[in-house]
């Protein structure tokens, strides 16, 4: 497990230049409608996490839909995104909606306590080191305000996870197999034919006790299923209809 204050180091040389190679490949899997877990779950959820406030940051936005989503929602919040890959906020500026800006999320060009409300959708898990972007996020929120924290679910979806159908029992079983849950590991794994993108998987832990060393207290936490449009997509995902893929911790800042 690595315990140092280097991590992975993630965030530079060739994970920077794998993020900028496939933009468009996450723009067009998962934007506009292509994804239903997106469409029917992570937006809307994001939508009523994120009402109400009227300053909000959208922290490795992407091409920016779910910065677009809140601005657009009651009473016109400013809402500003940022992701550390130019072709994205180039992309995120032409489709427009929100404020856009380039920084990475161990480096904001924001104030202290600048915001009422931080998003983090499946960021988190290709940022290293942790603790550096977990205490700008504590930073640039107001005291009181909200952090809404998406992760891709970190126990069932450990590197190594996945259905295991076994033929040795009478009658056969399906079940999931939990891969090394507790080692911490980074890698880039191949998402698509040739299109490669850096991981990060880190016990639960993990996670909860560097929100609470930067004051940030977990207030609601969502582990929904897969939603319907994702488990049409094949006999396999529908099975698994009781396996979360996704993690939601909703934070307040002390």
């Amino acid at each position: 497990m690595s315990e140092s204050p280097e991590g992975f180091g993630l965030l530079e040389g060739e994970a920077g230049e794998l993020w900028e190679a496939h933009s468009d490949w996450w723009q067009t899997e998962f934007t506009d409608g292509a994804d239903p877990e997106y469409d029917e779950q992570i937006l809307p959820l994001a939508a009523q996490l994120l009402a109400g406030f009227d300053r909000v940051l959208d922290l490795g936005c992407g091409e920016g839909q779910i910065a677009r989503l809140l601005a657009s929602g009651p009473g016109s919040p400013t809402v500003i995104g940022v992701d550390p890959t130019h072709s994205q906020i180039v992309a995120a500026k032409d489709r427009g909606g929100a404020l856009f800006g380039v920084a990475g999320a161990s480096a904001l060009p924001h104030p202290d306590a600048s915001f009422d409300a931080v998003l983090a959708s499946l960021v988190f898990e290709h940022i290293d080191p942790l603790e550096p972007a977990v205490a700008e996020v504590a930073r640039v929120l107001r005291p009181g305000g909200r952090f809404a924290f998406f992760l891709n679910h970190p126990l069932l979806q450990t590197p190594g996870s996945g259905w295991i159908d076994d033929h040795m029992v009478d009658p056969p079983d399906q079940y999931w197999r939990v891969g090394p849950y507790l080692v911490e590991s980074a890698s880039v794994e191949e998402v698509q034919k040739d299109v490669f993108i850096p991981f990060v998987h880190r016990p639960l832990s993990r996670y909860v006790n560097t929100l609470s060393a930067h004051g940030l207290r977990i207030t609601e936490m969502h582990e929904p299923s897969p939603p319907e449009g994702f488990r049409e997509k094949s006999p396999f995902f529908a099975a698994a209809a009781h396996i979360p893929r996704l993690l939601v911790l909703v934070c307040e800042r002390a």
